[in-house]
């Protein structure tokens, strides 16, 4: 394990070796040793080099994938700037991705309190209710919860939305054009539909988004609960002083 402090935890020794390993000689995506072979390799338990793991992949180092591995992250995407008008789609294409969305429920339903108190309308009136599952090259990126009010929306179906950006929808299908967008964002950690969902561990780290879309007579038109994976998304926030 090297020369280090006594007082130091054994798995704090290990999160630093993998960590100078990782930023010096791997790559993002490279696989990482097993825990058994880091046990044997260490010559430490295997709830020791778990807990190590697990720190990594706290600090977005790792991304731990059911049946396959763990892997080195990469930590070097291009940021997602808040301040700009938000298309998923077309931000994947800009970073030379490729897009994918899975619907994963749709359907109608009556706004509970917080819905109905996010889109301004009146309690158990009926919105749209959407999860869907966004993919970049294949790997998952976000679980997206959106709600649309039905009125403004009206015939709205699951095909539509498969088959074309929301946003695109809502200019050119319903004539809506979106005037601005107010955007809150956390960090959390994945609960379990969300983390089978992303290919993640529970309780890996993630961001919570919370996105509210108005239009050009200040009408709420959107309201999406997103989770993202935090070791896929890097956001930064311009501020300019006037």
């Amino acid at each position: 394990m090297g020369t280090v402090s006594r007082k130091q935890p054994l798995y704090d020794q290990l999160v630093d070796l993998l960590r100078e390993k990782i930023e010096n000689e791997l790559e993002p995506g490279d696989l990482l040793p097993s825990e058994r072979e880091l046990s044997e390799r260490y010559g430490l338990s295997r709830t020791t080099v778990r807990l190590a793991l697990k720190e990594l992949e706290t600090m977005g180092l790792i991304s731990r994938r059911h049946g396959r591995g763990t892997f080195v992250s990469d930590i070097s995407h291009e940021a997602t700037n808040l301040m700009g008008t938000y298309s998923f789609t077309e931000q994947m294409k800009e970073l030379g991705r490729v897009p994918k969305t899975i619907i994963l429920e749709f359907g109608v339903r009556e706004a509970a309190k917080s819905i109905a108190d996010h889109l301004g309308i009146r309690l158990g009136e009926k919105v749209y209710r959407m999860r869907r599952l966004r993919l970049a090259d294949e790997v998952p990126m976000m679980v997206e919860r959106t709600y649309l009010p039905v009125k403004e929306f009206v015939s709205l179906s699951a095909d539509d939305v498969a088959q074309k950006p929301l946003y695109d929808i809502i200019e050119q299908d319903y004539h809506q054009k979106i005037r601005a967008a107010e955007e809150e964002f956390y960090a959390s950690i994945a609960r379990s539909a969300d983390a089978a969902a992303l290919g993640i561990a529970e309780g890996a780290p993630v961001l919570q988004l919370m996105r509210t879309t108005h239009n050009d007579k200040n009408i709420v038109i959107e309201y999406t609960h997103s989770v993202a994976r935090a070791d896929q998304f890097t956001y930064k926030i311009s501020h300019i002083r006037s």
